[in-house]
């Protein structure tokens, strides 16, 4: 974890409020010491209340009716990436764009995140490089929670590139004691998984980047005899280097059954964005849980054109939802499910104790004693979930 904690906590209770719990929703009372969950008191019906938005004098605080729900887990996002690059050629100070990012996040109710930082380079000169960037990031967040100025907690997650020059040597940089979460395989090689509609390919990068129809052909050319070159040994490294640092391998843009029973001889237990019906089918069969993308959910369909988490979620094939890359995203999808399957508990626990599991986090992720008091206080209003609070470790943070 990336978070520092100050030891001195306040005690809190938490009344009035509709908590969810993991088998269903129950109205009561939740008392938090030293950042964990002790009790929780059931109540026999709904007492009146006046909504307070911090706890007065006391750590009492009613809730007045809202839902009390965990705190959110988000096991990709590239929301840190955007703060340092607001803008192509922007490169904003990183401390101020890892607070911006924390803070952000604290805000829409994500109380742990893995933060996504791709490995493996492209070394071409010209629009189409991509330098590396993970360890040295890393390093700064590091820091930054040793100097306890982080909200919420952080952990590691390498997007390792297969189509990439140097993919090895940066996952070498990187030690136990980093304690990367995850490490998910990528691979971005024009006409095929996310990209396998090279139009859409074309339309992306000319977007992101800005390339014209030659610097386009030439790119797409080194790429694909990139990943012709050191794919497979890439492949191989990433799965043996997130064996030595203990992370849970992920895949990425899994498209076909074979590619899935690739990912399954792997040690895969988590898949990221599968694109096809076909893909996410051989995920349940190999016990690898989906995981989709709630911009998906919430558009009503995948902007590179692949398979609707919507479509995906009416057919039980949804396990978990991330942000992606709008943080605020995920809370309402999962409210969004909640309405698809007439299951709020169901729901929630696509962004909460099904990401834990996945992450191999066992001490967050529900709201039982003993664990975390990782918190977040929904108003619904109009069918929109509203923060009215959050608290990481038991202390407030948004």
């Amino acid at each position: 974890m990336l978070n520092a904690v100050s030891p001195a906590l306040p005690d809190l209770t938490l009344t009035n409020a509709r908590i969810v719990l993991p088998d269903g929703v129950a109205h009561g009372a939740l008392q938090v010491r030293d950042g964990r969950i002790t009790a929780i008191e059931r109540a026999t019906e709904n007492a009146p209340g006046h909504a307070t938005d911090s706890p007065p004098d006391g750590g009492v605080l009613d809730c007045a009716g809202d839902l009390l729900i965990p705190g959110l887990i988000e096991l990709h996002t590239d929301n840190l990436e955007r703060h340092m690059q607001p803008r192509p050629g922007v490169d904003w100070p990183h401390m101020a764009a890892i607070l911006a990012h924390d803070a952000e996040l604290a805000s829409t109710g994500i109380t742990t995140v893995f933060d996504a930082m791709r490995v493996g380079s492209i070394l071409a000169t010209g629009q189409n490089r991509y330098r590396a960037y993970a360890r040295a990031l890393s390093q700064e967040l590091l820091s930054i929670r040793a100097a306890g100025l982080l909200k919420i907690s952080h952990f590691l997650h390498l997007r390792a590139e297969v189509c990439s020059e140097t993919l090895t040597e940066e996952l070498e940089a990187f030690a136990p004691e980093d304690r990367v979460g995850i490490l998910s395989i990528m691979d971005h090689t024009p006409g095929q998984r996310q990209f396998r509609d090279l139009e859409k390919f074309r339309h992306y990068v000319r977007g992101k980047h800005g390339l014209t129809e030659a610097q386009l052909a030439d790119h797409v050319a080194h790429l694909t005899a990139t990943r012709a070159r050191l794919g497979a040994a890439h492949e191989a490294a990433a799965v043996a280097h997130a064996r030595r640092l203990g992370a849970v391998l992920a895949s990425h843009d899994d498209t076909t059954a074979a590619q899935v029973g690739v990912s399954h001889g792997h040690g895969v237990r988590l898949a990221e964005f599968p694109t096809t019906r076909e893909a996410a089918e051989a995920c349940r069969a190999g016990d690898i849980a989906v995981m989709m993308g709630a911009p998906n959910l919430i558009r009503g369909g995948s902007h590179s054109g692949n398979v609707a988490a919507g479509d995906l979620a009416r057919s039980g094939l949804l396990d978990i939802l991330s942000s992606d890359y709008v943080p605020s995203s995920l809370l309402t999808a999962a409210f969004r499910l909640a309405d698809l399957w007439d299951d709020l508990p169901r729901a929630i626990r696509t962004v909460t104790a099904a990401p834990a599991e996945a992450a191999g986090l066992t001490d967050r992720g529900r709201i039982a004693p003993g664990l975390l008091a990782d918190l977040v206080r929904v108003h619904t209003e109009a069918a929109v979930p509203v923060v009215r609070g959050v608290w990481s470790h038991g202390r407030q943070v948004a």
